[in-house]
């Protein structure tokens, strides 16, 4: 009797990118990052701020703005590059994974230590969807990298 293995996986081949969508999901993957980058200040300011009612109002509209593009941008990049993620992005972002939870052991030292320096009601919700969202994009962000065009030497 034959052993049939049962609950595998099939995972459908990667749909390979032309050179426009590998040009536009390089661009966007950087212009993501930048924008990310942008807008994790908000957050950080906000809870290093003693007094945030000293901001000037287009602080909050612009936090909003910039994390408003953040999240399109990052879905839009994910469903650009979704398609034509290997399995090599995926172990990428899993190498990142792992490296990244450090950061969580890094939080809490930085609780104790300058937890009574910070607003954490200011700044902990847009740091942890921030970071969701990185974790969530990370491997359409390795794929938008490793891309090369359909039909290429790489493929």
């Amino acid at each position: 009797m034959a052993i049939q293995q049962t609950n595998q996986r099939t995972k459908p081949e990667p749909f390979p990118l032309n050179d426009r969508q590998v040009l536009w999901s390089r661009r966007l993957a950087v212009s993501t990052a930048v924008v990310f980058v942008l807008s994790s200040v908000f957050p950080i300011g906000a809870g290093l701020a003693k007094d945030t009612a000293a901001f000037p109002k287009w602080w909050g509209v612009l936090d909003v703005v910039l994390a408003f593009v953040l999240v399109i941008m990052a879905l839009v990049m994910s469903a650009i590059v979704g398609r034509s993620i290997r399995e090599e992005d995926e172990e990428a972002a899993y190498r990142a994974y792992r490296f990244l939870t450090h950061g969580i052991l890094v939080m809490l030292v930085v609780f104790f230590v300058f937890g009574d320096r910070i607003t954490w009601i200011y700044c902990l919700i847009g740091l942890a969807w921030r970071t969701w969202l990185l974790l969530y994009s990370l491997p359409a962000w390795f794929a938008a990298f490793r891309a090369s065009p359909a039909g290429s030497p790489l493929e």
